[in-house]
This record gives C-alpha cells, sequence and structure tokens, in this order.
C-alpha cells in the first residue's frame, strides 16, 4: 500500500501534534478510498476548522478547506451542481455539532449523498481545549476545571433521529472496521455518517498508548436497536435505501 501516492509531499510533515490520532484516521480513509475503487478524478474532499480541517490539505485529491462549521453547506453546494462527484466531508465533533450542528441535521434530513466522517476527540483541541458538545459529563477541560456539567450529544442517535441513511461509529483503535465501514459508506447512495472517536493527548494530557487502550477497552462492537445503543457502543447501527436529495431535485428540473 503506497500512501504517498495520496498525499501532497509539500505539506508533509503534518503539523498535527506527536500522537495526534487524526493520522491513523487520514490512513484509513485511503485504503477506504483504494477498498471502495471510487474514481479519484471525480473525489471531492471537504472540510472545515479544526484540527481534522487539516485533513485537506495533506490528501493529493479535489479539496476544499471552508469555514468554521460550514463545511456540509459547502459540500452540499458541490453535490447538487455535479451529483456524479463523489464527496467526503471531514469535521471534528466542536465543526459538526456546535457552529455546524444545524446544517448536520438538515444534511441528515435530506439524505443528501454525502459521506460525512466525524473524527470526536471530545473537546476543542486546535483553540486550547475547551469543552465541545461531545464532552462527557465530569470531564475536565480547559473551560470545565471543576468537570463538565452539560449532558454530551450522542452523535448516533441524533444522525439517526435527524434522518440519515447510514450511521456507524468505530474508534482510531479499530482501524480495520473503520476501513471497512469508511469504504462501505462512500458507496452508500444517500447521507452517511460515521463517528470516530479520538483523543487528544495534548489538551487531555495522556499518552497516545494509553487513549489507545482506553478505545480498546471501552469501546466494544454492538448491534443494539435505537433504544439499547450506549455511547461506547460501536458498529452500523443503521443502513436502508431512501430516495436522494439530488435525484428528486435533478428529477423535477430535467
Amino acid at each position: 500500500m503506497k500512501y504517498a501516492e495520496y498525499l501532497r509531499q509539500d505539506a508533509l510533515p503534518t503539523l498535527w501534534c506527536p500522537g495526534c490520532l487524526n493520522g491513523v484516521v487520514l490512513a484509513s480513509f485511503i485504503r477506504a478510498m483504494r477498498k471502495s475503487k471510487i474514481d479519484r478524478e471525480r473525489t471531492v474532499v471537504v472540510s472545515g476548522i479544526g484540527c481534522s480541517g487539516r485533513m485537506s490539505q495533506y490528501l493529493d485529491l479535489f479539496t476544499v478547506h471552508t469555514t468554521h462549521g460550514r463545511a456540509l453547506a459547502f459540500a452540499t453546494g458541490i453535490k447538487l451542481a455535479n451529483p456524479s462527484l463523489n464527496v467526503i466531508v471531514f469535521m471534528g465533533d466542536g465543526d459538526a455539532l456546535a457552529i455546524g450542528g444545524n446544517h448536520f441535521i438538515h444534511a441528515c434530513r435530506r439524505n443528501i449523498d454525502l459521506t460525512a466522517i466525524v473524527i470526536n476527540n471530545r473537546l476543542y483541541g486546535m483553540t486550547g481545549g475547551q469543552a465541545a458538545p461531545t464532552t462527557p459529563e465530569g470531564e475536565i477541560t480547559r473551560t470545565s476545571p471543576y468537570g463538565n456539567v452539560e449532558r454530551p450529544f450522542d452523535l448516533v442517535k441524533l444522525a439517526i433521529s435527524a434522518g440519515a441513511t447510514y450511521v456507524a461509529r468505530f474508534t482510531a483503535y479499530h482501524v480495520r472496521w473503520l476501513e471497512k465501514s469508511i469504504a462501505d459508506a462512500i458507496m452508500h447512495k444517500g447521507f452517511s455518517v460515521i463517528e470516530v472517536v479520538t483523543g487528544c493527548p495534548t489538551h487531555q494530557k495522556k499518552k497516545p498508548a494509553d487513549i489507545l487502550e482506553f478505545l480498546k477497552s471501552n469501546f466494544k462492537r454492538s448491534d443494539a436497536s435505537f433504544e439499547e445503543i450506549r455511547p461506547s457502543d460501536i458498529g452500523v447501527f443503521k443502513k436502508e435505501i431512501r430516495p436522494e436529495f439530488c435525484e428528486k431535485v435533478w428529477g423535477l428540473i430535467l
């Protein structure tokens, strides 16, 4: 497997902190692209702001680096203008569920044929480690020194409730399942969402090996029903075929 052919060599080495698991997600995505055999010349990668936003800088594909929280809005425009393109969107948890939360639920509702990969390190890493909408209750962050008092979003349940037709969650430890799920999501016709749980060695002040051990020990594969899904469950929780947004819009025009 030659990763170099998918990477912009002049942008390397990456600016991610030592031990950042974003590199694991990037490598999993490259392998998934190879597995899915999609045409790279007809593939567009969109990212927002945040540590995950650098994905579009390192991938040697057609890429767009957009403003904070607006990655799905830009991607919707790209896909609607040219439905033949494969459009993949990288977002962080803050990007997708805080500033971009409204775009997220409406992309789910529309069932537009995009693949959203949400890298969830459960805080705002790029801006200093503040609490995010996915920060667990009791977690200590820069803005919650006595422990977070807010209830976090469950991204999987939110996406299913809002209407996404492919919804999965894996971690940066479970790379083989993650790679397969990304390939499946790319080939899925409709809005597909994959949450990738990671960590932030810098702001959570943990060794990368300890983060991986935590992911390995605490996240288990599950085929639970919607009511039974727990935040520590991983797997593909929804996969269904439903009319896709671009086909309906273009069907009215042509």
